[in-house]
Parts: structure tokens; C-alpha cells; sequence
């Protein structure tokens, strides 16, 4: 089981995950137009499931962890960009 991380370790996070999801998708704006807390699905950000594979993929290059397709947490953990941080910092191994 994961350890819940400090909220300044996701602090300090959030700039390089957004940087991670424009990259593998290759978005339109800048990292820092996504909101820490608005939602990545819908109306936020907008994803879809393709969108959520392509960043498991590039989680688990980048930090060594694999985000599996069957997680019943997948919810939580792609709600917005805060929470998918924080899950990254829980799990890491790089």
C-alpha cells in the first residue's frame, strides 16, 4: 500500500505531471493553463479513456510504476491533475 506523500512533495509535483499529459497528448496550451483541481475528464480538461492510456503509458516510463487499466481507484486517481500527482508521488520508484 501506498504512503500518502506530503502536500509540498505534490506541490512541487504538479508542474512536471502537467508537463507529462501536454506532451503525450500533445495539447494545444501550455502545462500551466491546467488547473491543479479541475477535472481531467468531461468538462475540464476533457480526456478521454485513449487519453488516460496514453498517460498510464508515460507514468510508468517516467516513474517507474504501472496505472492498470482494471484499477477500480482509476476514478479517483484521474480526477484532476492534483489527484493524479499525488497519486505519483505515493507510488514512484524514479
Amino acid at each position: 500500500m501506498s504512503s500518502t506523500p506530503a502536500p509540498e512533495a505534490v506541490d512541487a509535483l504538479l508542474p512536471e505531471v502537467a508537463r507529462l499529459i501536454v506532451e503525450a497528448l500533445n495539447l494545444d496550451m501550455n502545462a500551466d493553463e491546467i488547473e491543479a483541481d479541475a477535472p481531467l475528464f468531461g468538462d475540464g480538461l476533457g480526456l478521454d479513456s485513449i487519453d488516460v492510456l496514453e498517460i498510464a503509458l508515460e507514468v510508468s516510463k517516467r516513474y517507474g510504476f504501472q496505472l492498470r487499466s482494471d484499477d477500480e481507484n482509476n476514478v479517483r486517481i484521474f480526477a484532476s491533475l492534483r489527484a493524479l500527482t499525488t497519486h505519483i508521488a505515493a507510488n514512484r520508484s524514479k
